[in-house]
């Protein structure tokens, strides 16, 4: 039986060490250049950066992985695995405008982590070398360009002693109501977890055969937890191959992930609501008659909230290029849980509840809520009053609670987070229980979930969840885009707890500021019966976010308190 990721890898590249592992699409595009890591390669890069972390005594120390998209962060990864060095992976900085925001994470994260070597590519750790003189928190810490080992160094590999509790790797969450915290995922974690993605998303060894092992196409950052778990670990679980290409080369082209998707014809692949959105907005109809995404039996959907409306359309667009609505595929999943805790059912259509009496599988336009699916084999979710620490009855809304062996060990040299997170007890079960910080409920044993605990705006007592108003304010005015708005409260003296919005508009559009605002205020006050005290249009792309692309709404609201935000002026006139 495997111990680890790493007894996995070395049993495929024994079984079958031609068989491509992943490839990359360097351009973004399926015709352009391409590069290829079968797995008795992947297996000798991963020993040789291995069995150099050993020769310098770095096992059981932390290792910071910082590297564009591409290949080799995967054999920086298994490399850290196989030494028993333990993976930090880290957000590089890609183009001037992210370099001191990245640098800045870099910096914080080198520190809490107490890491003692820097591995990346050459462009990265040469960037780093020509800034070290400026930077003393790089004093002491070793700085590698992988690339660089020779392949003949993996003579030297030890296998490490490796058990279910040894730390494989920390996961920084992305930060989006609090400050960037290193979750502590063991091997026994991610061996679990896997299990649970494979069961939930049907990767059987028919559904392996059917593909020819093709199983994911994914342009998600790898450096974050759903791109990481999912298509790149799954695939050296399951021993089979993956296509990947960067997230800037999809952001800039969205149909690269349709074309990549028809070219290699994978059974799973996925991204936040918002890439959907993307799909939407930028492909046009020319694409449609040479995509054929027949093949498509999981399009994942989660890190945010999920929208009936974004489900219906892209179900509906590219039904003519093969995609069935059985593919769409909501999940709920969160770091600290390593990553995947619910998932919907293959072959399935997602359930939508009316908001009127939750009668099941309603249209979109009166959908309140999207099936997030259940929880995967050995996973508890229980939905509990977060106050009263009790469990909800069936239908009630409470937060999310998780147990199971996919649970993390907590947050790394935080004890205090680590009790209040992770140790809860509850009352009729075994074990303890992670405190998600997200709301839901269960009906027919499938989770609903609705908003964040702590996101929660409540005007006059009544509970509403910023993600409603967001979408409110995007329906309202087509220049605002999906998932680039912000609403909260502020506390003010006189008036109690007040709703503000804040929204990114293009400069383009900024002379129709007072018409856009006009709609949002209108919209939200005819949609929520809430009258806005304030709404803020930004310049594009200003708005807090995390890596993963969720908004950070308390990152905003500091912003607007600070006076901060990057507000578009309308043009002057005359």
């Amino acid at each position: 039986m495997a111990r680890s990721l790493v007894d996995l890898l070395t049993t495929h590249a024994s079984n079958h060490p031609e068989r491509t592992a992943y490839r990359h699409l360097v351009t973004g595009d399926c015709d352009g250049e391409t590069q290829e890591l079968t797995y008795g390669r992947l297996a000798t890069r991963s020993r040789a950066i291995a069995a150099h972390l050993q020769e310098r005594g770095l096992a059981g120390s932390r290792a910071m992985l910082l590297y564009p998209p591409g290949l080799e962060f995967i054999c920086a990864y298994l490399g850290c695995l196989s030494a028993g060095v333990v993976a930090v992976p880290g957000v590089p900085a890609q183009g001037r405008s992210q370099n001191h925001r990245a640098l800045t994470r870099m910096k914080r994260l080198v520190a809490d982590a107490d890491a003692k070597v820097i591995l990346g590519g050459r462009d990265v750790i040469a960037a780093l070398d020509g800034m070290a003189a400026h930077l003393p928190e790089l004093d002491g810490i070793a700085r590698l360009t992988t690339e660089d080992i020779p392949d003949d160094a993996a003579a030297a590999w030890r296998e490490p002693d490796l058990t279910a509790d040894s730390v494989a790797f920390l996961q920084y969450t992305s930060g989006s109501t609090s400050a960037p915290r290193g979750v502590v995922v063991t091997h026994g974690n991610l061996l679990d977890n896997e299990r649970v993605i494979t069961e939930r998303m049907g990767h059987t060894p028919e559904a392996i055969e059917a593909h020819d092992h093709e199983m994911f196409v994914s342009w998600l950052p790898v450096y974050h937890d759903m791109g990481l778990i999912g298509p790149v670990l799954n695939t050296v679980y399951l021993g089979t191959t993956a296509t990947l290409f960067s997230p800037l080369h999809f952001l800039q082209q969205p149909a690269r992930w349709l074309t990549a998707v028809s070219r290699y014809r994978p059974h799973t692949s996925g991204a936040p609501n918002f890439g959907y959105e993307l799909c939407l907005k930028h492909v046009g109809p020319e694409l449609l008659d040479g995509l054929d995404l027949s093949s498509w039996k999981v399009a994942f959907n989660g890190a945010e909230p999920v929208r009936p409306a974004t489900l219906r359309r892209f179900a509906d667009t590219f039904g003519p290029a093969g995609f069935r609505r059985e593919a769409l595929y909501p999940c709920y999943g969160l770091a600290e849980a390593t990553l995947m805790v619910t998932g919907g059912t293959v072959d399935t259509p997602p359930t939508l509840l009316a908001a009127a009496d939750g009668a099941p599988n309603a249209g979109e336009a009166d959908a309140a809520a999207v099936g997030c699916g259940r929880p995967g084999p050995g996973v508890t979710v229980a939905i509990v009053d977060p106050e009263r620490q009790e469990e909800l009855p069936e239908g009630g809304t409470g937060e999310i609670w998780v147990g199971g062996a996919s649970v993390a060990k907590g947050y790394w040299r935080n004890a205090l987070a680590t009790r209040e997170t992770f140790r809860a007890g509850l009352q009729g079960h075994e074990g303890r229980f992670l405190r998600t910080g997200d709301l839901g409920f269960l009906r027919d044993g499938e989770l609903f979930v609705t908003g964040r605990l702590k996101d929660l705006i409540v005007i006059d007592g009544r509970n509403h969840y910023p993600q409603d108003l967001e979408l409110t304010a995007e329906l309202s005015h087509p220049a605002l885009r999906p998932g680039c708005t912000a609403a909260f409260s502020v506390d003010t003296a006189a008036e109690g707890e007040q709703p503000v919005l804040v929204a990114e508009i293009a400069p383009d559009d900024a002379g129709e500021s007072e018409k856009i605002t006009d709609l949002i205020r209108s919209g939200v006050g005819e949609a929520h019966g809430l009258s806005l005290r304030d709404v803020v249009l930004v310049q594009p792309g200003t708005i807090p976010k995390t890596s993963s692309g969720k908004i950070q709404r308390r990152a905003t609201l500091t912003a607007y308190l600070d006076g901060t935000l990057s507000v578009v002026t309308a043009p002057a006139v005359g």
